[in-house]
């Protein structure tokens, strides 16, 4: 596991040692993916060290009755209410249900279950705070990436290095995992109604970094459809939504945003 900066794992502290294991929840997002989402259900292995959410975040194909059938809790969202407002009721549910760390995935086949324990193990066993699954570490795969969304990627990671000092190179991957406690931090509002979109990751993953959390990298997948294959290979608008992920960088670090 490689360990970023700005800060390295903490062992274990005495108080901690007799604790119960740490409870781990999967919060898998959906919205109109019923074929994909079907794939990647697939997937999940029968015996888990961790519980599934599905978030469906308004569909209106067959994804709802899909995620149903599946055994795992399920919440529906009566209408599209967008990215960062279906992983806030994850959180939601994961705190209300007392969970210590929390996951996050795509329910659109481009994650990978099996993956899950690459994100636990940091937290689980060498005390971080915080781990981002990122394709381009030793180990990472990214199938099928488009030209227009690997341009994103490196360039969201060199801002994310130029405004923080970090060298992440992954950094808008939303498969990651994270301590629930972080969510209890006065210093970081995920509630904001701003961050119903496509902000939130961003907006997380630049607090994490700035407040010193424990924070590393995980090598996992990230699997794209063909290049044949007919229809989008994302929700996320060119320009538009490229827009929307990047400027909580640019609020929070100029304080127009808390």
């Amino acid at each position: 596991m490689l360990g970023l900066r700005p800060v390295p794992a903490a062992a274990p502290r005495e108080d901690n040692l007799n604790r119960a294991p740490a409870r781990a929840l999967a919060i898998m997002l959906c919205y109109n993916t019923e074929e994909l989402t079907r794939a990647v259900l697939a997937k999940f292995p029968p015996r888990r060290t961790y519980d599934v959410l599905i978030v469906d975040d308004g569909s209106t194909d067959g994804t709802p009755a899909l995620v149903d059938a599946f055994p795992a809790r399920v919440v529906h969202h009566e209408r599209n209410r967008g990215l960062g407002a279906a992983i806030k009721t994850g959180y939601r549910f994961a705190l209300e249900h007392g969970y210590d760390v929390i996951v996050i995935m795509a329910g659109n086949n481009k994650d990978d279950p099996a993956e899950i324990p690459r994100l636990l193990r940091p937290i689980l066993e060498e005390g971080y705070d915080y781990v981002q699954g990122s394709r381009f570490r030793d180990g990472g795969s990214y199938e099928n990436l488009p030209a227009a969304r690997r341009f994103l990627v490196k360039t969201h990671a060199l801002l994310i290095r130029v405004l923080t000092g970090c060298r992440a190179t992954d950094a808008i991957n939303g498969f990651r995992a994270y301590r629930a406690a972080l969510l209890a931090d006065p210093r970081i509002d995920v509630w904001q109604d701003w961050l119903d979109g496509y902000e939130l990751e961003s907006y997380l993953h630049y607090k994490v970094l700035t407040l010193g959390y424990r924070f590393t990298e995980a090598a996992v997948s990230k699997s794209y459809p063909a290049p044949t294959r007919r229809g989008k290979y994302s929700h996320i608008r060119p320009v538009v939504d490229w827009w929307v992920i990047v400027r909580p960088l640019f609020f929070l670090k100029l304080g127009l945003k808390k």
